[in-house]
């Protein structure tokens, strides 16, 4: 019987730690552990990506719809480089991911070798929370265990670096010796309570107010429960961060939906009229979206305690776990019998969606982008995972569709780069196969990472139990947020060279792999499209010809950026920018409040 190696050990240990797949892309730095899943019989699971940098990405979606740590695998020098965008993406996000690199030869280091680069100075940045290389096989069992908990511990991706040919040495463990560092399985978590006089001070504030706002983020998502119990208690609206979106269901009467960039009105307008705020599970950057310092008084809840007295002035800030937290504070709560507060928001939350549905009803050329995410809303499966890449896709993910049941979501929230839809999409499917699972691209994105992923898709789908994944493609012809930045920011018309994209037919693509391609040119064609492909026997994408010219400007964007969107549009044709000013102006004035100018 041959030997164990230490590539033969690090599969072994990934295999008591639960870890089912490891999303990679192979190479000669990592060809000792290539031959190690070959005589594994492939366990854990190695999900072959197009590139290293997807393969960093479906380990984030992964990660981020299983709550279970994502690993990652790349060769030496180009590939771990590759690796670094979708490891920035889960710091940033605060997701677990444990990227395993490979390196050259101990015996070629510093000699200027091929390949070589200086990995340990590459992920000191992104990986800042544990980042080691194995030089001896006694190493193994400590490095990748602290690599694994403190990845899970801090929400952060960590990195281990196995030179090549340690790869291929036989493992011996570490002994009873001087410098020796024994390592074990596992770890159990704290129950972290919160301190009992920071929970009655903070009752006592929350009950004092008379116009209760709640923010909530990811950190919230095990406590949906005790955050609906708060905000009955309180007469409290529910606003949400991005990456809390799927937190909390839509179709609860106060929840006001996202805050911020890409946000709701009845968000802007909860936080800009309440008297006490609550923040749960959330560090939500954008301070201009919070009350005016002095508005409000504050208390924020979150486990992490470098995250916890962040972007407002809050004079509580208790460090526990949401549910646990909550569940301390709800016996202290009086509830508020005046609902005056509540009433009002849930008016302007229904009327929000009455115009959401409006807007995506608006006629354009010759798709209204809105309408693809609005006819898809009416008919989620309450079990749907969705993501969303970054750019125009990103705005009506975050307004138009309203989450219900069972539904998950999430993408690049902090980071905001372009192209992980699709391999997020790929790494939800990997950890829930027997869930539809939904993709929303631009024609950019999928045209930088999305349409080499579909073959990824291509690749795996019969495995899954259930063959649903649907890649929605808004094709434009547009690098369509960056154009109405320019527009919305400087009033400049877009600099075609820089914004214009080729035409391709990516369903024809998907059709040549063997997947359901559909084209649709007509928004009669979108709900019969989307039943289609939701009730289809494997992979689907429609491939969707949406309007460049409807802006995703959020609603309390200001005056005069909705007229420099309209002004660049135009482009010097002074009858016509007279029409649009006076027609901006009153579709600003239905967004204001009764009695604002």
């Amino acid at each position: 019987m041959a030997a164990q190696t230490v590539a033969d050990y690090l599969l072994a240990r990934l295999r008591e730690w639960g870890v089912d797949h490891v999303f990679a892309f192979p190479g000669d730095g990592i060809n000792g552990i290539l031959a190690a899943f070959g005589k594994a019989g492939n366990e854990p699971k190695f999900i072959q990506a197009r590139h290293e940098e997807m393969s960093a990405f479906e380990a984030v979606g992964y990660a981020k719809f299983s709550g279970s740590a994502g690993v990652c695998m790349a060769t030496s020098g180009p590939g771990a480089i590759h690796l670094l965008n979708g490891l920035y993406d889960a710091k940033m996000d605060h997701v677990p991911v444990v990227a395993i690199v490979g390196q050259t030869a101990r015996s070629a280091m510093g000699g200027s070798y091929q390949q070589e680069v200086d990995l340990l100075s590459l992920f000191k940045d992104v990986a800042s929370d544990y980042l080691q290389m194995v030089t001896v096989p006694e190493q193994l069992p400590n490095v990748l265990d602290r690599a694994l908990r403190i990845a899970l511990a801090k929400r952060a991706p960590t990195a281990v670096i196995i030179p090549s040919d340690v790869q291929e040495l036989e493992y011996t463990p570490p002994t009873h010796a001087f410098k020796m560092v024994p390592s074990s399985l596992g770890i159990r978590w704290p129950d972290i309570q919160p301190d009992a006089d920071a929970i009655r001070g903070a009752a006592e504030l929350l009950n004092q107010g008379s116009k209760v706002a709640m923010l909530i983020g990811q950190g919230a998502r095990g406590a949906a429960a005790e955050v609906r119990q708060a905000a009955d208690l309180l007469g409290a609206g529910v606003a949400k961060a991005l990456l809390g979106k799927d937190a909390l269901p839509d179709d609860l009467p106060y929840v006001t939906g996202a805050i911020g960039l890409l946000g709701t009105r009845p968000s802007y307008e909860m936080m800009r009229g309440c008297d006490t705020l609550l923040t749960i599970g959330s560090s939500f950057p954008y301070t201009q979206f919070m009350p005016e310092q002095g508005q409000a008084r504050g208390v924020q809840i979150d486990v992490d305690p470098g995250m916890i007295g962040l972007r407002y002035g809050y004079e509580f800030n208790i460090v526990a776990d949401s549910a646990a937290a909550l569940r301390a504070l709800i016996p202290h709560l009086k509830r508020k019998e005046d609902r005056a507060w509540r009433t009002d928001l849930e008016s302007k939350i229904t009327r929000w969606w009455e115009t959401m549905r409006a807007e995506a009803m608006v006629d354009a050329s010759p798709i209204n982008p809105m309408r693809l995410f609005s006819e898809l809303s009416d008919r989620l499966p309450e079990d749907a995972i969705l993501t969303a890449d970054s750019g125009s896709a990103a705005n009506w993910y975050a307004r138009q569709l309203k989450f219900h049941g069972r539904i998950r979501g999430s993408l690049s929230g902090n980071l905001a780069t372009m192209g992980p839809g699709v391999p997020y999409a790929i790494g939800a499917k990997f950890a829930y196969p027997d869930r539809p699972v939904i993709a929303f691209a631009g024609d950019g994105a999928m045209q930088m990472n999305g349409m080499a992923e579909l073959i990824t898709i291509q690749r795996y789908w019969q495995e899954w139990a259930d063959p649903r994944l649907i890649v929605a493609i808004l094709h434009n012809d547009d690098l369509n947020q960056v154009t109405w930045e320019m527009r919305a920011m400087g009033g400049v018309p877009p600099f075609r060279e820089s914004q214009t994209l080729p035409d391709v037919d990516f369903a024809a693509f998907a059709s040549s792999l063997g997947l359901h391609g559909i084209n649709v040119d007509s928004p009669d064609e979108l709900g019969a499209a989307w039943e289609r492909a939701l009730s289809a026997d494997r992979p689907t994408v429609l491939d969707v010809r949406t309007d460049p010219d409807i802006p995703p400007v959020p609603p309390h964007a200001t005056f005069e950026q909705a007229l420099n969107s309209a002004k660049a549009v135009v482009k010097g044709d002074d009858s016509a920018w007279g029409i649009i000013k006076e027609g901006v102006r009153t579709k600003a004035q239905e967004f204001l409040p009764h009695g604002k100018d």
